[in-house]
C-alpha cells in the first residue's frame, strides 16, 4: 500500500493518477493532515481520506509513504520508503495564481524523485490525461515548429522520444483531416446499440447478453428512434460530418433491423455533409452474409470487424464465443461483398499472450489487409470481470511493452497503414496507449472528432454520453465542453426515454 498525506485538498485526482502509473499494482490511499472544515463540501479525487484535527499518525504498514505540504508559495514533498528505510525530499517554489503551472511542477517534482529512487522512467513522462495529441495538435495550432513542439513535450512533460515524435505526427495527421470540417456549424452522431452475444472478461462498456434481452430489442428502437427524431428536429440547420453505430455489438440486431435503423437515420437526417457513416460489426460470431448486405444496401461506409486476437486460448479465456476462422471468414465476406474500409480492433496485454502470439496475430491480420487497424493496450476497469473476479486470473500474465507497440507498428507500416489518431486511458498494460493506423484516405473521422474534442457530438442510445463542445475557445485555446449522459440499464432507457430527451434540452437550450 502506497500512502499520499495532503496538508490541504489539491491536485489529488493528478497525485494518485501518477502515482498509479508508476506502481500499477500498488493500493494508492490518499488522506489529509488538515482540519474536517477545511475539506467540507470539497469534489474530493481521492477514494480514501481521513480528516483529523490533530495530523494523521504514522502508517507503518505502507510500503511508501508520500507527504505533500503546501505552504504559502512552496510545496514540500517527502517520500519515505518504509521497507528501505530511505527519505528523498524536495521543495518546490510555485505561484499560486497559475494552477496549470503548479500542477505541472508538482508532477515533475513527483516524477523526478521517482524516477531516481527506483531507476524507472515512464513512456508518457507525467502525462496521464487520455488525449496527449491536443497537446501537440495545440502547439502546431499557434504555430509552433516540430523542434520547438518536441521542446515543449520534453520539458513540461518528460515525454520520450518515441511517444513525442508518434503525437506530433498523429497530430500533423488528424489535423489535415480536421481541416475539412466545420466545427462551428456542424456535429457528429453516435447511436448505441448495447447487445453483445456475450460479455468479454475485459468489458465494461453498456452491453448486455443478447440472448436476455432479444424479446426487447424492437421495444429498445421504438425508444431510439424517439430520440433519434429529437435530435434530427433540434440540429435540421447544422451539418452532420459524421455517423457512428457502436455498443455492444451493433450486429447483434437482426437484419431487418439494421436495416430499419438505417433507413431511420437515412430518412430523419440531412447526409450530404456526412464524410463517414461507421458500423462497428464487431464480433465475428454476431456477423452474417444477411447482415453485410443490410449494412451495404444502405450505404455504410466503413465497418470493423474486431478478432481482438488471433490465439484460440486467449479468445476462450476473455469469453469471445467465435473461432480464428470465424474472424477470418467475416472479413473476406465483407471484402467479397464490396466493403472497402475495414478496420480490425486488436488488443495487447491479454492473458497470457506472448510477442510471439503477438507476432502471429499480426501476420494473420496483414494476409487479410484491413485498412484501419486499431492498436488497443487493455486497460482493465472496475467493473470488467477481470477486476470482479480477479482471483480466476490472478496466475495469468498480462504483458504489454514498448515492443509489443513498436512489433504492432512495424507490421501496420508493412501494411501501408499510418498512425492517425492516440489516446490514452487509466490502467492500461505497460502504461502505453492505442492507436489508429489506417490507409491514405482511410482514416476514421469520428475516432479523431471524439478525440480531439473540437466539435459536438450527440450520442443516443442506453448508456450513450453527449458532448456539446462550445464553439468559442477558452484563452487557452480550449473549448468549454458540457456533458448529459443517458442511463444504463435497458429497460430504464426504454421507459424513461422522455426524461432522456429532456436532459439534451436542457443541455443544448444553456446559450
Amino acid at each position: 500500500m502506497i500512502v499520499v498525506v495532503f496538508n490541504k485538498p489539491d491536485f489529488e485526482y493528478d497525485v494518485h493518477s501518477l502515482l498509479k502509473e508508476f506502481f500499477p499494482q500498488e493500493d494508492v490511499q490518499m488522506y489529509y493532515s488538515c482540519s474536517p472544515d477545511e475539506v467540507e463540501g470539497k469534489n474530493l479525487a481521492c477514494t480514501h481520506h481521513e480528516m483529523t484535527a490533530d495530523g494523521v499518525k504514522e502508517f507503518a504498514d505502507a510500503s511508501q509513504v508520500f507527504k505533500i505540504d503546501y505552504v504559502g508559495d512552496e510545496i514540500a514533498v517527502e517520500w519515505t520508503l518504509n521497507r528501505a528505510g530511505k527519505r528523498i525530499c524536495t521543495k518546490i517554489s510555485v505561484d499560486s495564481a497559475d494552477r496549470k503551472e503548479t500542477k505541472n511542477r508538482l508532477k515533475l517534482a513527483l516524477y523526478s524523485m521517482i524516477e531516481k529512487g527506483t531507476g524507472k522512467s515512464l513512456p508518457w513522462g507525467t502525462l496521464s490525461g487520455i488525449r496527449p495529441t491536443k497537446i501537440a495538435m495545440k502547439c502546431i495550432e499557434d504555430g509552433m515548429s516540430d523542434k520547438e513542439t518536441y521542446d515543449y513535450l520534453k520539458e513540461t512533460y518528460l515525454a520520450s522520444d518515441e511517444k513525442i515524435d508518434l503525437s506530433i505526427g498523429i497530430a500533423k495527421r488528424e489535423k489535415a483531416l480536421l481541416d475539412r470540417v466545420d466545427y462551428d456549424n456542424g456535429y457528429s452522431l453516435y447511436i448505441g446499440i448495447p447487445f453483445c452475444p456475450s460479455t468479454c472478461a475485459y468489458c465494461s462498456f453498456t452491453s448486455y447478453p443478447l440472448g436476455v434481452w432479444k424479446n426487447r430489442v424492437d421495444d429498445y428502437l421504438d425508444a431510439l428512434e424517439k430520440e433519434i427524431d429529437y435530435t434530427a428536429q433540434k440540429f435540421y440547420h447544422k451539418k452532420l460530418n459524421s455517423i457512428y453505430i457502436g455498443g455492444g455489438t451493433p450486429t447483434t440486431l437482426s437484419p431487418a433491423q439494421l436495416d430499419r435503423l438505417i433507413r431511420k437515420i437515412k430518412c430523419s437526417f440531412d447526409l450530404k455533409d456526412c464524410l463517414e457513416f461507421t458500423v462497428e460489426a464487431g464480433r465475428p460470431d454476431s456477423i452474417t452474409r444477411e447482415k453485410l448486405m443490410a449494412l451495404k444496401k444502405n450505404g455504410i461506409s466503413r465497418i470493423s470487424v474486431n478478432p481482438q486476437t488471433m490465439k484460440q486460448q486467449t479468445l476462450d479465456i476473455i469469453g469471445r464465443h467465435h473461432t480464428v476462422d470465424d474472424t477470418i471468414q467475416s472479413f473476406k465476406l465483407a471484402r467479397e461483398l464490396g466493403f472497402d474500409n475495414i478496420n480490425m480492433d486488436l488488443i495487447m496485454g491479454l492473458p497470457e499472450e506472448t510477442l510471439d502470439d503477438v507476432r502471429h496475430t499480426m501476420e494473420l491480420v496483414k494476409e487479410l489487409a484491413p485498412d484501419n487497424v486499431t492498436i488497443h493496450s487493455l486497460a482493465v476497469k472496475r467493473a470488467a470481470r477481470l477486476t470482479i473476479f480477479k482471483d480466476r486470473y490472478s496466475d495469468m500474465q498480462m504483458v504489454n511493452t514498448q515492443e509489443h507497440m513498436d512489433l504492432c507498428a512495424a507490421y501496420c507500416k508493412q501494411m501501408g497503414l499510418e498512425p492517425y489518431y492516440l489516446y490514452r486511458q487509466k490502467g492500461m498494460a505497460g502504461n502505453m496507449e492505442n492507436v489508429g493506423y489506417a490507409a491514405k484516405g482511410k482514416a476514421g473521422v469520428y475516432n479523431i472528432l471524439i478525440m480531439e474534442e473540437k466539435q459536438t457530438i450527440v450520442a443516443c442510445g442506453a448508456g450513450a454520453s453527449t458532448k456539446r463542445v462550445w464553439p468559442v475557445p477558452n484563452p487557452d485555446g480550449t473549448h468549454r465542453i458540457d456533458r448529459c449522459e443517458n442511463v444504463k440499464d435497458v429497460g430504464q432507457y426504454i421507459a424513461r426515454i422522455d426524461e432522456m430527451i429532456e436532459r439534451k434540452q436542457r443541455l443544448f437550450e444553456e446559450k
